[in-house]
């Protein structure tokens, strides 16, 4: 039924498009067919794959990156007040800056590079990811905590046991708000930064030759990229780790 329900939106939204375009000037809002025809050649040529492979690559190191780092520095936070007290000032700096800053910043420090363009990336989805555990770790349930004490569990079996538990809902809520999050940030990053590679450089390419319909296929491509990720491994992750309530 849900399917169902996509499917249908997504049609409706086409024939809009469809109509949309038939009185629109076609160099502004290009129509469907038009669209398609273009990605299809896009990816016959191989250029498609290749660029979107390479921003997806730089997503997924990035995004590894903050959710490792941010799951770590979220618990910390969480469990201890000491670590809040000192790191929450700075925690709110960060997130509350631009992204745009962020990223400018990390060129100016290391350069034009790929490196500079991960951790541009990684620091914006951060303190995101931080957040959202240090809410999780505040909220664990005093009686498991109890119940652990009573039967001596070493901090193995803690983690596995009572902590890694409670927190999986609020991992996997990082994790969908951050890879919306992280490709976003990846292709302004792309673009400030000039690289010669991925989606953002494509669609900064047939920008400047006021090709509506390339810019259009390349933005189809990769948004229909991220919603399979997230329908399709997210969400029934997200279902999977909730099933015991």
């Amino acid at each position: 039924m849900a399917l169902l329900a996509r499917l249908l939106s997504l049609a409706v939204l086409l024939v809009l498009w469809q109509g949309l375009s038939a009185y629109a000037d076609t160099r502004t809002l290009p129509a469907p067919s038009a669209v398609f025809a273009f990605m299809l050649r896009e990816a016959q040529s191989g250029s498609l794959f290749f660029n979107v492979g390479v921003t997806l690559a730089r997503v997924a190191v990035s995004f590894v990156i903050a959710m490792s780092l941010g799951v770590l520095l979220g618990i910390a936070l969480g469990r201890s007040r000491l670590a809040d007290r000192l790191l929450d000032t700075p925690l709110l700096v960060v997130l509350n800056t631009p992204a745009l800053v962020i990223t400018v910043l990390a060129y100016v420090w290391l350069g034009l590079t790929e490196t500079a363009a991960i951790v541009a990336v990684a620091l914006n989805k951060l303190p995101n990811v931080a957040v959202i555990m240090r809410e999780g770790a505040r909220g664990l349930d005093p009686g498991l905590e109890e119940m652990a004490t009573t039967y001596r569990f070493d901090r193995r079996t803690w983690i596995a046991h009572v902590l890694l538990p409670q927190l999986q809902p609020f991992m996997v809520a990082a994790a969908r708000s951050g890879i919306s999050l992280a490709w976003k940030i990846v292709l302004v990053v792309e673009l400030l930064g000039r690289t010669q590679t991925g989606s953002a450089f494509a669609i900064n390419y047939y920008f400047t030759l006021f090709d509506v319909t390339a810019v259009i296929g390349y933005s189809l491509v990769f948004m229909s990229v991220m919603l399979a990720l997230d329908s399709l491994l997210l969400q029934p992750l997200d279902a999977h780790v909730r099933r015991w309530r």
